[in-house]
């Protein structure tokens, strides 16, 4: 078992749920985002999600199309992602997850990635236009370096298919509240309990709910029924929005904490 199962199995037995905030890697540099980082794990934040700036994040709201544009400008490449993870994984045990498109990582050679995620340190990999029937190799040489491949369902998910993904996740499933883009949202989706709850019925397999998560009320309510909650447009938000690096940090790591106080028994 890796760290995010290990995470998992941790947070089940106290009765907790997970909160993974997400930052794209890179906005407004990358010396901000390792404090960023390391910002939200002292103030309780479960595992980590790394966004790898992409030109063309089709799975993404104008808020994050906005920090990877930014990003790419300022020279981010993956490469330089998986440096900055490595950095990371010097002083925390805590769940990595890096989170892209599946272009760059392909271009880098699907073994070659596997092998380059591994040696830094990555706990998980999301790719959200990489389903597993085309992605079979890919997720294979993750496997293969003990690196989890995260799969996406989302509402318009058969159940029949969910119950694959389900079976084929590895580390958790991360369930995609709503149909359309990321971005915060003022309300949640009234069918997702249903739907975790699905999952529940026929696997142990940990579920967590990300799009349009923006308010430690929408995290109490996803918490109820899910193991843990994804939150990436509300901080990134804040990111663009502070007048400095230090005033982003100040700013997310107090939003973060308030996110984590109601999953805690």
């Amino acid at each position: 078992m890796g760290r995010i199962g290990e995470c998992f199995t941790v947070l089940r037995k106290r009765g907790e749920r997970a909160l993974i905030p997400f930052v794209t890697a890179g906005d407004p540099d990358l010396e901000t985002t390792e404090s960023l980082v390391r910002a939200m794990l002292e103030a309780g934040a479960d595992a980590i999600e790394l966004g790898v700036p992409f030109s063309d994040p089709i799975g993404e709201g104008p808020t994050i199309q906005r920090a990877s544009e930014r990003a790419l400008r300022g020279g981010v490449s993956l490469r330089r992602v998986l440096e900055l993870l490595k950095r990371l994984r010097t002083d925390t045990e805590r769940p990595l997850i890096l989170m892209g498109y599946a272009n760059p990582f392909l271009a880098m050679g699907e073994r070659n990635f596997a092998d380059a995620a591994a040696e830094v340190g990555a706990d998980g990999v999301i790719c959200p236009d990489l389903p597993p029937e085309e992605g079979e190799a890919f997720y294979a040489a993750l496997s293969e370096r003990g690196v989890d491949g995260v799969l996406l369902a989302s509402p318009t998910t058969t159940d029949a298919r969910l119950a694959r993904l389900a079976e084929r996740t590895r580390g958790f499933l991360y369930y995609v509240s709503l149909t359309g883009v990321t971005g915060a949202r003022e309300a949640l989706a009234g069918d997702v309990e249903a739907r975790v709850r699905q999952v529940r019925a026929i696997s142990d397999v940990p579920v967590c709910v990300g799009f349009g998560v923006s308010t430690p009320e929408h995290a109490r309510a996803i918490g109820r029924y899910a193991d843990g909650v994804v939150v990436g447009s509300a901080i990134v938000d804040r990111i663009a929005a502070a007048a400095s690096p230090g005033e982003a940090v100040d700013a997310v790591s107090a939003f973060v904490a308030a996110l984590k106080a109601p999953l805690r028994p």
